[in-house]
């Protein structure tokens, strides 16, 4: 390994530079559910990308533009590409924030704001490594792609048009890919995979508008047939019932059963910080993390019908819509999955109920004994001071897929998150000590993958 301590030095000197200017950027709003702010974050990206001596090509989509950037180093024949996405999630609810959602307030050594773990945390992380890198040794170790998207929090919906218009630009020796956790007080997680997703609306419609709640006697309240819907869905013991969903399920390898054994998962402090009394079945120990990590999921995540305001309404709904997300392992694939929601529902009688596709993402993993997640691994002692947490697939979901799997890619995840950072939820935050680590993490990782070799 070789000996960073001179950069390490001075990233710590200039610590405070670094949170100011991920302050600056979680104070932009860059929502793309509600294209909220996408246009100033691009801008202020740009302006950041300019001090690192490079001026991106911003290119232009059907939806927000992708932002992509390369930069030369000494070694022409490697090249390590950093993929993260620039917008966040919604801030709401609002109320269950403790400070402006949007103002990056520092507390107890963490910034809170929306974006900061995701992905602000880890974007910046990275463009400050290079800056640091720079003002230390000159010119960088490798080369350098930059490839930012603003529709990740949304399912990537455009970043296929990328990939297919200018597939050399895809190109890589590995991917250093956006998110990544930490445990709390404990190891970096490196992550060489992700669950795939599809996420839909089911919406009924009984009526014209809402109606007085005497009509309950005689019309079909939507509510109630989306209800019905769920129940066939999913049993009391959390299997999920839709016709076919398990058939292409790929079981896990003894490796990535080997693999769980070694993660650090503090069941009672998890329980503790999301207030739980219990995980689902009571399950524990390995089947728990064999049911995070490898098992797809069908989850209800909102549902909207009637009137939720102060007091009594006595009204029955015209229309009612649910929202769900589906994550899946190797191989469902979330065509498939659609067709199976759709022919379970017309088989058990709700051919009234509209199924409305909004995203989907395929899983993904790369091979763990690649060159590139050998080198990620090996640096991460040095930084943190202990051996990471390996993982072979993330519980989460990320656009992997659309970029690594046709073109054989390798991809690793690492950031800046921890356990505890609330990411797509109130009073997402980052851990400062985190992030000022991930700049040097990314750091190291160009230094040495710039340099590492096959083992004979």
């Amino acid at each position: 390994m070789a000996d960073l301590k001179e950069l390490y030095d001075y990233v710590d000197a200039h610590a405070q530079e670094y949170i100011e200017l991920l302050q600056k950027f979680c104070r932009q709003p860059s929502i793309s559910a509600q294209n909220l702010g996408i246009r100033e974050m691009v801008d202020m990206i740009q302006e950041e990308m300019h001090s690192i001596g490079v001026n991106p090509e911003i290119i232009e989509t059907s939806g927000n533009p992708i932002i992509y950037a390369e930069l030369p180093g000494k070694n022409s024949e490697r090249t390590l590409s950093f993929y993260n996405h620039y917008d966040v999630q919604p801030a709401e609810p609002l109320e269950e924030w403790k400070s402006d959602p949007f103002g990056a307030e520092i507390r107890d050594g963490k910034m809170y704001a929306r974006g900061a773990t995701d992905n602000k945390g880890s974007l910046l992380s990275r463009l400050c490594a290079v800056k640091a890198y720079q003002a230390v040794y000159g010119k960088l170790p490798l080369n350098l792609k930059f490839i930012y998207e603003g529709e990740e929090e949304i399912g990537s919906p455009h970043l296929s048009e990328f990939a297919q218009k200018y597939p050399d630009r895809l190109k890589t020796d590995g991917f250093a890919w956006e998110g990544g956790s930490k445990q709390l007080n404990g190891p970096l997680e490196v992550c060489f995979g992700v669950k795939g997703l599809l996420y839909i609306e089911l919406r009924c419609k009984t009526a014209a508008s809402d109606l007085h709640s005497c009509n309950a006697a005689i019309v079909k309240n939507p509510a109630w047939r989306l209800v019905q819907a769920l129940a066939t869905m999913k049993d009391a013991n959390d299997h999920v019932t839709i016709d076919g969903f398990y058939d292409s399920v790929k079981e896990p390898t003894q490796y990535e059963m080997d693999c769980l054994k070694t993660l650090q998962f503090r069941e009672e402090e998890t329980k503790e910080r999301m207030g739980l009394d219990g995980f689902i079945n009571d399950l524990t120990g390995i089947p728990l993390l064999k049911k995070l990590y490898y098992e797809p999921t069908a989850n209800i995540a909102g549902f909207k019908a009637g009137y939720l305001g102060d007091g009594a309404k006595t009204i029955m709904p015209g229309q009612a819509v649910v929202k769900m997300d589906l994550r899946l392992v190797p191989d469902q694939k979330p065509e498939e999955i659609l067709k199976l929601v759709r022919e379970h529902l017309d088989r058990h009688g709700f051919t009234d109920i509209e199924v409305v596709p909004i995203s989907g993402e395929p899983p993904f993993r790369a091979d763990p004994e690649c060159l590139f997640a050998k080198t990620v691994i090996k640096c991460v002692k040095p930084v943190y001071g202990m051996d990471p947490e390996v993982f072979v697939s993330s519980s989460g979901t990320t656009a992997m897929y659309q970029f690594c799997h046709e073109a054989n890619l390798d991809a690793v995840m690492f950031g800046a998150g921890n356990e505890g950072s609330n990411i797509h939820a109130p009073n997402e935050n980052i851990i400062l000590e985190d992030y000022i680590n991930a700049i040097k993490m990314a750091a190291t990782v160009m230094e040495e993958f710039a340099l590492a070799q096959e083992e004979k």
